[in-house]
């Protein structure tokens, strides 16, 4: 529980001043005052899913803020060591299930790098790579239209969803799912592409292309909205590194660091190396450095970014098998080790380690979320209570990957 601070009276009064001349004593000068807490959540819209965030205020103006989390922990890890290892695959779907397919690529990545002799398909490595880009893509796509909501725009939303439902769409011919994939696997990925399907992907690069202007125009340039994040929730570079925060919140500050580029996996350095995308930054172009605007702008710049490696696999991508020569019931050798990839809200980790039997010894999970979380006590006191809503929502959370 956060402690109020008690204010007392600065003025500091005589005896004989606080007798009114009816002979009454004033006793309105006794009374101290105290912080309100305010309660945000735990059901709130702008928190992005059930988390409560215990608020102190004086007046208008934040003095405190402290997130509760648990309310979705679902002893995740626990699981992972208890059940086989490829039957774990599906539990990571539902760490961050926005971007489910960045979740199984990290955990099978972390496998893998304990299975000596392994080798993945050039076709499953460029069809995952394409896979984690459009996951990227619609997860941007809800932090945009999401954010839009919590500043008051509604019809960014309507269009976020438009081309957010056709990669949907792309992922249920694929695998059948729309939300959790359990599509790539410990190996490569479950099945190839259906008939037409990386066609379509193409198509899809050439329109969004079109619609990401209208994203841009509708909100990142609005006035209004410019005014709500711009040279809001700063957070300096040093202050980003100091709480580790991983991702478009780390970018945003001006950091420039991507795992995709600087530890590369699968075929990032590849295409790094052929100069097929950049890493956007914040650059405090419409306020200060760090801002809300600018952790907002990186997301939306990000998702132009995850098209051009798509095409750059879908000009590399041959026919061959999608899956390498894994066991029915997968043993992974003793030992340990962590592969940490880059989702699309920072740094999602897996450590994973094994005595050389079908079930982890120990399963551990480094979800983006709950460390971005850990700036907000720092960020918000000496901020406006309107402007908690605006702070909150550009960290961008997903609740299940804070709790797990």
């Amino acid at each position: 529980m956060v402690e109020a601070q008690k204010y007392k009276p600065s003025m500091q009064l005589s005896d004989e001043s606080r007798v009114l001349p009816s002979g009454e004593r004033e006793f309105m000068l006794d009374v101290s005052t105290a912080d309100l807490e305010v309660n945000m959540g735990p059901q709130h819209p702008a928190t992005h899913g059930v988390m409560r965030v215990l608020l102190r205020t004086d007046g208008e103006l934040v003095t405190g803020a402290q997130p509760h989390l648990g309310y979705l922990h679902r002893c995740a890890e626990k699981i992972g060591e208890n059940v086989e290892w490829l039957q774990y695959l599906p539990y990571t779907d539902r760490y961050d299930y926005l971007s489910a397919m960045n979740n199984n690529l990290g955990y099978s990545l972390a496998v893998e790098g304990l299975m000596t002799g392994l080798e993945i398909p050039r076709r499953a490595t460029l069809i995952r790579t394409i896979c984690a880009e459009l996951n990227r893509v619609a997860s941007h796509l809800i932090a945009y239209g999401t954010y839009g909501l919590d500043i008051g725009a509604f019809t960014p939303f309507f269009y976020a969803f438009r081309e957010r439902e056709w990669i949907q769409a792309l992922f249920e011919k694929i695998c059948g799912a729309r939300l959790t994939y359990s599509y790539i696997r410990i190996g490569g990925v479950f099945n190839d592409t259906p008939p037409g399907w990386l066609q379509e992907v193409g198509h899809f690069c050439d329109v969004f292309e079109d619609k990401w202007r209208e994203y841009y125009d509708l909100l990142v340039e609005n006035h209004i909205f410019v005014k709500r994040t711009a040279d809001i929730g700063v957070i300096s570079a040093e202050m980003a590194l100091d709480f580790g925060l991983t991702g478009p919140m780390l970018r945003g500050s001006g950091v420039d660091f991507d795992l995709r580029r600087d530890m590369p996996y699968m075929a990032y350095g590849e295409i790094s190396d052929a100069g097929a995308f950049d890493i956007p930054l914040g650059r405090g172009e419409k306020g200060t450095l760090g801002d809300c605007w600018d952790r907002f702008y990186v997301r939306v710049a990000e998702m132009m970014e995850s098209i051009k490696i798509v095409r750059w696999c879908l000009d590399a991508i041959e026919p061959g098998p999608v899956l390498g020569d894994v066991p029915k019931v997968i043993k992974v050798p003793a030992g340990e080790g962590y592969v940490g990839i880059e989702n699309p809200r920072g740094e999602l980790g897996h450590y994973v380690a094994s005595s050389g039997g079908k079930v982890a010894l120990r399963c551990r999970v480094r979800g983006p979320s709950f460390t971005n979380l850990a700036v907000l006590e720092d960020l918000m006191p000496g901020t406006l209570l309107a402007d908690s809503v605006a702070i909150i929502g550009s960290t961008d959370i997903v609740v299940g990957e804070t709790d797990r």
